[in-house]
């Protein structure tokens, strides 16, 4: 069982402000004692840091200046007073470089010691060294000493320079106790490669705290060395301020103090840490013996909570350890003192607030009840009733002018939601018209008009990306001045192309069409005339000629999904509902009309595409037409004739309102084409025909023409005869006898060849006694001397051994004969490849014979029955092809057009035999097509051209025997088509006076 409270605003105002007066107290308590812990800590990190580079600087320079020193050439051997020496101005000019050092100096294995003391107004160093008041630097040179351990004869001596280098003062000192070979600094770096530095110690002549940084030699005769004093970091920690009673402290590994902060009182250096008697230092010392390690850390010393953060500083083997101190008081006390204010104001303003919030609580009641039932309203979508009661309490009082705003904006936004939503069904109408659109202008046009219909634009163009990389104007609209180019308008776009590139080659940028089909952006110009971006002078001139003011434009380029942009549409002017007043595109207008070009674009790219895709068909259709046509120089063109010619009597036909043909119609441009496909391709089998057959002049002809094999024959048959003429004068007959019978004989074999050579051309009509004849000049003999079985293809020896063993030379053969050889065997394939075609013509048993007398007793034509069947084959193999592609819906007619031309209106026609009532009469338009073109076609090697008249009165037999359809007959007469054909193909010469009245109807 849920358990539920209910209280009053006043209880709960009360409750609310003590609760967030306690949080606020505890939260400024607590967050202010971690701000100053988290202070107190990055101080320290700040400081150490700091320490850390002053170190590494000073010591740093040391090492830099040691490794450098070392390497320069030494000195001669009498140093002098040392003003002389060749590396005084080096020393000198890197200590001016480099204030920080105390001095750098050389130190021989002689004995031999030469010094350069940067004074710098230092008191302390003038003291030390007894100085003039305005000594820059003070050289001191050590002589060689004469023999192992004298020092009697060794000469000090000291010269103080100016900051021009002038001398102020000189002073010598025999027997100097100093000997730089036994200082720790000479000894350290004699057996080392690299430089050496040394632990803190006091200088000798300054008595002060310093580190000295020292190389060996390049020619190991002595030792570089650079000292570092340590006031000048003492002077800086002491200027690093930590807090009120805080301080840092430097001490070595040994734990002598090397600098400290003055708080932690002033001793002598190297001294002791834990000598210092303060309480920041014994802190110090008892946060290292605590060995705590480097960060922060809270130690209590004497009573008192300090904050330590120690860290340590290394340079090889030497160590530093740094150590930042301070009191927490320093950092918390002022903390405390502003936590208590905080207290005793907020239980001040508390009592206020509670006393002001018990004087408002009822009105507020009284407002909230008001605005609960307002808000209840709104939730019914109800954006009636009164406005709110005035309140004094301001939030209230805006609260309730909002609830008021809230109402009427709502009922703006639920208004412009069902305008969204309409333009959102019109966008979705528009996309599906578009996407079925397959007129290319059409589908443009209502894009535009689509796109201006959602902005309301006045006005808009279509640009679309031609080859030549420019953009065309397709389409321009204008309401306010009656502008209609191009689309359904009737009137051409007169208007240039835009470049994309300019005269150098660039990318035209200047034009905002160009610019944003080169980036594919959407450009959206609020105001063409405050615009600089892009030239809009051609606008300008535009309006001012026609008084007109292009204001506000949306560029979209069109891009279809994954493709590269093809154009750019452009609207201009968008206004109001009910307004002429053009103003600014706005996104949500933006986002439609890119949607709507996003969709037409796709349309437009697929329907470019299909258009590409069935022009590449078309020419591959064609290609393949020409090829065909190509392959026989006796047929070039017929199939590029036979098209024309069927779309010109399909056109007629389509034309007739009543009779057998009034139902005929191809409605639209699919059906047109599928029938022009099924014209250009109905010979398309014939690439299976090989060409000696289409082209068969004579009847011996195959690859090439057999009838000179027979006159050579003929010869070697006259070659016999000259020679018994010889052997029979040689036997003694007589002169006039030989010459009389050879003479019959030639004369004999003359007319028989030629009757040969006559009978091999064919003809319409060969007689029987010829048949007869030809048989009887076959059986005559001639001698073969030469093996007929060399030289043969691997086919042609396969039929030589078929044929039986061979004969021993010479061999008797017959003048014309038919071998086995001649004999083509069919491999039984074309069975199958026709099963289930319905296919009606009878297989020849053999592929081919090739027998000559075979061959010459053809009665009509050329052609053997093998071949005609091969030729007639052509259209069984246009069937089986065609059948086999995958011909969209829109084109699977194209088979039935392009295999049925040969088909009689009887059912004799082939190879299926069909009837009238089984072929449309796009089928029977290819016969009439087929059978005209093949009569007047002059290219024919088998034939004699007919004249138009001669044409047309065969057809008219064609018609007679039912072979064709008479009532597309009558009308190719009637319509003038075959004048219009002859017109076009024909010669002049063979076209005739034709009487059609002869013909229709008949």
């Amino acid at each position: 069982m849920r358990i539920r409270f209910n209280i009053s605003i006043i209880s709960a105002i009360l409750l609310i402000i003590s609760a967030m007066t306690l949080a606020t107290v505890v939260s400024v308590w607590v967050v202010s004692s971690r701000t100053a812990e988290i202070t107190a800590d990055q101080m320290f990190e700040s400081t150490s840091s700091l320490a850390e580079a002053r170190l590494d600087r000073l010591i740093g320079n040391a090492l830099e200046l040691a490794n450098l020193g070392a390497t320069q050439d030494t000195i001669t051997a009498d140093l002098g007073n040392g003003l002389d020496a060749a590396p005084l101005s080096l020393l000198i000019s890197a200590l001016t470089q480099t204030p920080s050092l105390y001095s750098l100096y050389y130190g021989y294995s002689d004995g031999r010691f030469l010094q350069v003391i940067s004074a710098a107004g230092e008191n302390a160093v003038l003291a030390a060294h007894k100085a003039p008041s305005a000594t820059r630097w003070i050289v001191r040179t050590i002589s060689a000493a004469t023999g192992e351990g004298a020092s009697s004869d060794r000469i000090q001596s000291w010269t103080f320079l100016d900051a021009n280098l002038a001398t102020l003062g000189e002073r010598k000192e025999p027997s100097p106790s100093y000997d730089p070979r036994k200082r720790p600094w000479y000894i350290s770096a004699l057996d080392q490669d690299e430089v050496q530095l040394s632990a803190p110690y006091l200088f000798s002549s300054l008595q002060q705290p310093g580190i000295s940084a020292s190389r060996r030699l390049a020619d190991r005769g002595g030792v570089f060395g650079v000292d570092v004093t340590l006031t000048q970091l003492s002077h800086f920690v002491s200027q690093l301020k930590i807090s009120d009673h805080g301080g840092i402290v430097m001490s070595d590994e040994a734990g002598r103090v090397i600098a400290m902060s003055q708080n932690f009182g002033i001793h002598p250096p190297l001294t002791s840490l834990k000598d210092v008697d303060t309480v920041l230092a014994r802190g110090v010392a008892q946060a290292r013996e605590g060995q705590l390690g480097d960060g922060t850390h809270f130690v209590d010393q004497d009573g008192r909570k300090l904050l330590v953060h120690q860290m340590e500083w290394n340079m090889g083997m030497r160590r530093i350890d740094i150590t930042v101190a301070a009191p927490m008081d320093d950092f918390v006390s002022h903390i405390f003192a502003m936590q208590k204010q905080i207290f005793f104001m907020a239980l001040l303003g508390l009592s206020l607030f509670v006393t002001i919030a018990l004087f408002f609580a009822n009105r507020m009641s009284r407002s909230v009840v008001y605005l609960a039932q307002d808000a209840e309203r709104i939730r019914q979508c109800d954006f009636t009733g009164e406005p709110p009661r005035p309140s004094r309490i301001i939030e209230f009082h805006e609260l309730g002018k909002a609830f008021s705003n809230m109402k009427t904006d709502l009922s703006a936004y639920t208004h412009a939601l069902e305008v969204s939503e309409n333009k959102l069904n019109r966008l979705v109408s528009l996309g599906i018209a578009m996407a079925a659109e397959h007129n290319g202008e059409k589908l443009m046009e209502m894009l535009l008009l689509g796109a201006k219909e959602l902005a309301n634009a006045d006005g808009g163009s279509l640009y679309i990306l031609g080859d030549d990389k420019q953009l065309h104007f397709q389409l321009v609209r204008n309401d306010s001045l009656g502008l209609a180019y191009g689309g359904t308008s009737q009137t051409a776009v007169n208007m240039p192309p835009v470049a994309m590139y300019d005269g150098e080659g660039l990318p035209n940028h200047k034009n905002v069409v160009s610019y944003c089909v080169h980036k594919g952006e959407v450009v959206n110009t609020p105001d063409a005339y405050d615009h600089v971006t892009f030239d809009f002078s051609g606008t300008r001139a535009f309006d001012e000629k026609n008084n007109y003011v292009s204001r506000s434009f949306i560029t979209v380029p069109l891009r279809p999904r994954g493709g590269d942009v093809i154009g750019a549409l452009q609207l201009i002017n968008a206004r109001e509902p009910g307004s002429d007043v053009p103003i600014a595109f706005s996104p949500e207008i933006q986002n439609f009309v890119e949607a709507l070009s996003a969709q037409a674009a796709t349309a437009m790219y697929n329907r470019n595409l299909l258009e590409a895709q069935e022009k590449l068909m078309d020419s591959m259709i064609q290609l393949i037409a020409g090829a065909i046509d190509a392959k026989s120089p006796y047929t070039g063109g017929h199939c590029a004739r036979v098209p024309e010619l069927a779309i010109m009597l399909a056109e007629e036909a389509s034309k007739v309102d009543q009779g057998p043909l009034a139902d005929f119609r191809f409605e639209t441009d699919d059906q047109w084409r599928e029938f022009r496909i099924g014209a250009w391709l109905h010979d398309s089998g014939k690439v299976i025909t090989p060409e000696y057959v289409v082209d068969k002049a004579t009847k011996l002809e195959s690859i090439y023409n057999r009838i000179h094999e027979v006159r050579t024959r003929f010869e070697v048959l006259l070659r016999d005869a000259t020679i018994e003429r010889l052997e029979a004068l040689a036997d003694g007959m007589e002169q006039h006898v030989a010459d009389t019978a050879f003479a019959q004989r030639k004369a004999q074999l003359v007319d028989d060849f030629a009757f040969i050579a006559e009978c091999n051309v064919g003809g319409e009509f060969m007689k029987p006694e010829s048949i007869e004849r030809l048989k009887v000049l076959a059986d005559i003999p001639w001698q073969r001397n030469f093996d007929d079985g060399l030289g043969l293809s691997y086919d042609e020896m396969t039929r030589y051994r078929a044929s039986g063993p061979s004969q021993t030379l010479p061999v008797t053969e017959k003048l014309l004969d038919d071998k086995v050889t001649h004999i083509i065997e069919r491999e039984g394939t074309v069975h199958k490849m026709y099963e289930g075609m319905n296919f009606k013509l009878d297989v020849p048993q053999y592929l081919y014979n090739h027998g000559e007398l075979y061959n010459l007793c053809i009665e009509r034509g050329t052609l053997t029955g093998e071949e005609r069947f091969k030729i007639t084959e052509h259209i069984m193999q246009t069937i089986a092809m065609l059948e086999r592609l995958p011909f969209p819906k829109h084109l699977a007619r194209v088979p039935e057009y392009a295999g049925t031309h040969h088909e009689n209106m009887d059912g004799s026609g082939y190879p299926r035999q069909l009837t009238k009532d089984q072929l449309s009469v796009p089928s029977r338009i290819m016969a009439i097509a087929d059978i005209f073109e093949a009569l007047t076609a002059s290219d024919r090697p088998y034939k004699k051209p007919k004249t138009l008249s001669e044409a047309v009165k065969i057809l008219s037999f064609f018609k007679k025997d039912g072979h064709i359809d008479p009532d597309l007959f009558d009308l190719f007469l009637t319509s003038g088509g075959y004048m219009r054909y002859a017109e076009r193909f024909l010669d002049a010469e063979r076209i005739d006076e034709v009487d059609i009245s002869a013909y229709v109807g008949a």
